[in-house]
């Protein structure tokens, strides 16, 4: 098993399981016998983009990847690889899957740490995950749901056949389909496989193990472009053939020096400096980093999403508030593929926190290191931010119309 180093120092209560141990014999001739969820996409491989979405979501405090337990080398090498290009900024680990896919929840399950409360059992052939849904599925299991499933409708009419013949029509109005992640509580889940486990009970998701043992499973509202990557023309779906459009959003905010807030920037604490006047926690960079998302997608700007006299944001962690114009600009198709960023103020110096911030921005944004830049300047005793009343900062962010666009399903 394949730990992330820094996983002794966290804190974990919602996990995450994604399944790669399957084969998609269904696949394999398309694919010259590479499984599907080793199948590179935009550089990474299939299974690494859902897990990108969750670490987005801020609701999941780690992944435990499951795979073949023949392919555990070659999947260890690939996160190298997949980690260097967007890292997840979650701990993680990897272990080996069974014969059934409930086998592998299983396993997956006996790798969670000790105090791990919540569970999402995710397929890695889900490649179009967005971190909304993550988040909506959570916020479910936190009201105490024992179980949660996305669910879509079913527009096909769905009949019933037996050696060709037609037996019965279903009525569709009462058809769902039925997507991951699904989400549990920890130990009703554990239960569920165990029941499975001594009564020889075959399921094809575990949903059913719970409704098997009567608890009750919440459906939301899934979303459509989650689909599942299952037969070699479900291919097509990976491969976008119309013309990207490239858009360029520009964000500037500006803090105030005075008894409020610890001075933060990118989310990255700045110890023993000013504090900052603020509703939120006057975290000026990444104030200016959302308007230019929220720019990139012709969405107003974060006063108008975010007003400073609504108690709701009072406080508020503003990388909350930045997840939040991320979900929007999803909405609207944009995903952001660059940033450059400018810090303008007299005091503090940034020069040993460059590093760290723009690290942490990336993970923010769930970019490489290498597409997030920061710069830091003074503007040489001049104006309030050279007497050192306060501090301002720019941003300017590239994004590109997403090829699959998430839509908000209706309250």
């Amino acid at each position: 098993m394949l730990a992330h180093p820094n996983l002794a120092t966290t804190t974990h209560k919602t996990w995450a399981l994604i399944l790669a141990a399957g084969h998609g014999h269904r696949l394999a001739a398309a694919l010259n016998g590479t499984s599907k969820q080793f199948l590179l996409w935009q550089n990474l491989p299939l299974f690494w983009h859902p897990a990108l979405a969750i670490s987005r979501s801020s609701v999941v405090d780690g992944v435990i990847f499951v795979f073949p337990p023949e392919e555990l080398q070659l999947a260890q090498a690939m996160i190298r690889d997949a980690r260097c290009r967007k890292d997840l900024g979650l701990p993680w680990f990897v272990t080996a899957g069974g014969e059934l896919r409930q086998d592998s929840v299983r396993l997956g399950l006996e790798a969670l740490p000790a105090n791990a409360r919540h569970v999402l059992v995710h397929d890695a052939a889900r490649p179009f995950l967005q971190p909304n849904l993550v988040r909506r599925i959570s916020a479910a299991l936190n009201e105490g749901a024992d179980g949660v499933i996305p669910v879509v409708p079913v527009t096909d009419t769905i009949k019933t056949i037996a050696d060709g013949r037609v037996t019965g029509t279903l009525p569709r109005a009462n058809l769902m389909s039925v997507q991951t992640p699904q989400g549990f509580a920890l130990e009703v889940l554990r239960e569920a496989h165990a029941y499975a486990l001594k009564t020889r009970l075959t399921v094809t998701d575990d949903a059913a193990l719970l409704e098997a043992l009567g608890y009750e499973v919440r459906a939301i509202p899934g979303e459509d472009h989650n689909v599942k990557i299952t037969r070699p023309e479900d291919l097509d779906r990976l491969h976008d053939t119309s013309p990207q459009e490239v858009r360029t959003g520009m964000g500037y905010d500006v803090h105030r020096f005075g008894q409020g807030h610890p001075l933060k920037l990118g989310g990255v604490p700045i110890p023993g400096t000013q504090e900052v006047v603020a509703h939120s926690d006057g975290d000026v960079l990444l104030h200016a980093l959302i308007d230019a998302i929220l720019g990139c997608a012709c969405l107003d700007d974060i006063g108008t999403h975010f007003p400073d006299n609504d108690p709701r944001f009072e406080g508020i962690s503003s990388a909350v508030l930045l997840h939040q114009a991320l979900d929007m600009a999803h909405e609207a198709g944009f995903t952001p593929l660059h940033a450059d960023m400018t810090v303008v103020a007299q005091s503090p110096r940034l020069t040993p926190y460059r590093n760290e911030i723009k690290k942490n921005v990336a993970r923010l944004l769930s970019l490489p290191p290498d597409a997030v830049n920061l710069k830091a300047t003074t503007e040489e005793h001049l104006g309030f931010t050279g007497r050192v009343e306060g501090i301002k900062a720019y941003a300017i962010v590239t994004a590109t119309r997403a090829p699959y666009r998430e839509t908000r399903p209706a309250e």
